[in-house]
């Protein structure tokens, strides 16, 4: 008889153990000629070497599957235990999965290719209208990088551009002023990882979360870092952060030029990039459009309306200066 503790590194105890513990009765009764106790992320096993070896296998197993999936079914379970592949894993093209199980890729043609120009690539700007999916695809790929160990931290960085309020009109300290700006950022990382293991992860500063103006001074080393909204931009502050990149790092700005909240007149920093960068070799770049939008479909539907307007004021106002011209 010989007994092992098996740690649960990297996961949440609770995906593995199951509501109301379901899925350790179930290796319980899977393994009965062995004791086994869990306390936390520890579990104590008690009975002959090659039983105890064949459970600590299978656990492992169960781990990678969660620590991939977010999550695992009792079907899962008996499928891993029996030697089989899971139905998960004959899933394609598969970023990450999301905390609920749910398989995160590229869903247009669009989408994918900012996916394959990010593997070619080490800077990637996408650029395109709202609910194309441009921040929630960047920020899973470098979840998965991170989970792939390509990477040693996410850095996920936005500008505080005011747009109606004035940040020192916004009670509580600065993180208090600035995490409204940076909460779709916070969205996408907790769809992708669970609560208590983003939080520790943010601890530790695994994931760092801040505006652009934080970015000063630093070089940004073994790392997948992401500009977003990076149409509010200046010139200065994007040149400033794209000259961040240091060794072993990717790097993807999104933006949306239609939705450029800088003062009148000042230009924005991505449009400059987009421009003197275009042919630089080790950079790719991808323009989403309208029928890349994944949110609602009303979503689509409201761009279009927008569109609409835009193109009725420009000729109103060619109107106008044509007929000033000739008065």
């Amino acid at each position: 008889m010989i007994e092992k503790h098996i740690v649960l590194e990297d996961i949440d105890p609770i995906a593995f153990y199951g509501i109301k513990n379901s899925h350790f009765q179930i290796l319980k009764a899977l393994f009965p000629k062995l004791r086994i106790v869990a306390r936390g992320n520890v579990i104590k096993v008690l009975g002959e070497d090659e039983e105890t070896t064949r459970f600590e296998e299978n656990v492992e197993q169960m781990r990678q599957h969660i620590l991939k999936y977010n999550t695992i079914s009792e079907e899962d379970i008996l499928d891993i235990i029996n030697g089989h592949k899971t139905k998960a894993d004959s899933v394609k093209g598969v970023v990450v999965y999301s905390i609920s199980g749910r398989a995160i890729k590229g869903r247009s043609e669009n989408q994918q290719r900012l996916i394959d120009l990010y593997d070619r690539n080490d800077m990637v700007f996408a650029e395109g209208p709202a609910g194309t999916g441009k921040t929630y695809l960047s920020i899973a790929l470098a979840v998965r990088a991170l989970k792939e160990k390509t990477a040693k931290k996410i850095i996920l960085s936005r500008p505080a551009v005011e747009a109606g309020e004035k940040l020192g009109f916004l009670p509580g300290d600065m993180k208090d002023k600035i995490d409204p700006y940076l909460q779709p950022l916070y969205d996408a990382l907790e769809d992708m990882i669970p609560a208590q293991k983003l939080q520790e992860m943010m601890d530790k500063r695994i994931i760092q979360i801040a505006p652009l103006a934080f970015m000063r001074g630093r070089t940004l080393s073994d790392a997948v870092v992401i500009l977003d909204e990076a149409q509010n931009t200046t010139p200065a502050q994007i040149r400033m952060f794209l000259t961040r990149m240091g060794w072993n790092t990717k790097m993807i700005i999104t933006g949306d030029l239609t939705q450029i909240d800088l003062p009148r007149g000042q230009r924005s920093g991505l449009s400059e990039a987009l421009d003197l960068l275009r042919d630089v070799e080790g950079i790719g770049f991808v323009t989403m459009e309208k029928k890349d939008i994944v949110r609602h479909k009303l979503v689509t539907r409201i761009v279009n309306a927008y569109e609409r307007a835009d193109r009725q004021t420009i000729l109103k106002s060619k109107d106008n200066n044509n007929n000033e011209s000739i008065d």
